[in-house]
């Protein structure tokens, strides 16, 4: 996949990002500055501190406009909208956390399908907009946990609170698409994402991040589901995609649908293995311990079948697992070592766009 080809398209193109502080917004906003795109960000502060976005320092990169706000805030999120004069939106901010749902269901519920509804209504309103991308997940499938992979044509359904606020959300999309947005020329898809990782990934209750802090602190890793098997991804896979859809659509409107973005099968693993291969790329003695904790309910299973996006854009895989988790802790490694993060993750984008020539059919 020449992605390199697809930054050339962004530049000078205004992007309306929402979700910019957070982990993938902050790569993404990373790479739309490299390509030279003017971006409006919005978003609540960093959801974590440390933060990829403060380390990375993304807020001062050129052609970036950061503005601190609330999808539930429509009035403010609106006015921000138009002064930035978007042709090209993409939505990921979010309550992105299955457990935090169950602690807060009606602010997940509040922030990821309102949130939704008041993005659509600043496009619906304006003009200007030519390509808009709703991020979503892998969990707003319904899960028999039969074993099937997930394909775009299934039930959406999602079991828990922030699961089924991001189904809602995809109904949200499709109803704007069909109402509004495709009789306006507006090109609308969604993006169905599994499990990401990556350098600058703070979160809580999430595998990675709780190997690296177990790392940085010299414990053992505690794995509390090592049974529960993931798509997992490096946070480059996806972003790169969410870019190429909203690109393609932005001159071919009948591309727009929804897409699921993961890994091939076999780097597909339980988070047993993912411990594994962590441990095996840090070194030093690293070893995970099994301390479920009970509590409340995750999916055993998830897996994503991309044939859709395979066909349809020539897309293709370009770090398998082992890789990309070797990369999140080359990352981790260098900032731990004083290195500037916005220069590692600029190197790693690189090295992506690099490693992305040789894979795909295009």
């Amino acid at each position: 996949m020449d992605y390199a080809k697809i930054l050339e398209f962004y530049k000078g193109k205004r992007v309306f990002l929402t979700g910019h502080t957070g982990f993938k917004g902050a790569w993404l906003s990373l790479i739309l500055q490299k390509a030279g795109a003017p971006v409006t960000g919005y978003s609540l502060e960093p959801p974590t501190d440390p933060s990829l976005f403060e380390l990375a320092n993304v807020a001062a990169g050129e052609g970036m406009t950061s503005v601190i706000g609330d999808v539930r805030d429509f009035d403010h999120m609106k006015k921000a909208f138009e002064a930035s004069k978007p042709e090209i939106v993409i939505h990921m901010a979010a309550q992105p956390l299955v457990i935090e749902s169950y602690r807060s269901p009606a602010y997940t519920y509040e922030t990821n399908v309102m949130g939704t509804v008041n993005l659509l209504e600043c496009v619906r309103t304006s003009s200007g907009v030519r390509s808009v991308l709703n991020v979503t997940t892998d969990k707003v499938y319904s899960n028999d946990e039969s074993g099937r992979p997930f394909v775009e044509d299934m039930p959406l359904d999602g079991y828990d609170p922030y699961s089924n606020s991001k189904s809602c959300s995809e109904l949200v999309s499709a109803t704007y698409r069909r109402s509004f947005l495709q009789e306006a020329g507006v090109a609308l898809s969604t993006a169905r994402a599994g499990n990401v990782i990556g350098g600058g990934d703070m979160a809580d209750n999430r595998i990675i991040p709780d190997c690296v802090r177990a790392a940085l602190a010299g414990e053992d890793i505690i794995i509390r589901n090592p049974h529960a098997v993931r798509p997992f991804q490096h946070v480059l896979e996806p972003v790169f995609a969410y870019l190429m859809i909203a690109a393609a659509q932005y001159n071919d409107p009948s591309l727009a649908g929804s897409y699921n973005v993961g890994p091939d099968e076999k780097d597909c693993v339980n988070a047993g293995r993912m411990a594994d291969i962590f441990c095996e790329k840090w070194g030093e003695g690293m070893k995970w311990i099994n301390k479920s904790t009970g509590g409340f309910h995750e999916a055993g299973f998830l897996r994503l079948e991309c044939t859709h996006l395979k066909e349809t854009f020539g897309w293709d895989c370009v770090w398998d697992i082992g890789k990309a988790v070797e990369k999140t802790v080359q990352w981790s490694k260098a900032v731990r070592d004083k290195e500037d993060a916005r220069r590692v993750c600029l190197k790693q984008i690189d090295e992506f766009i690099a490693d992305g020539k040789l894979t795909g059919t295009h």
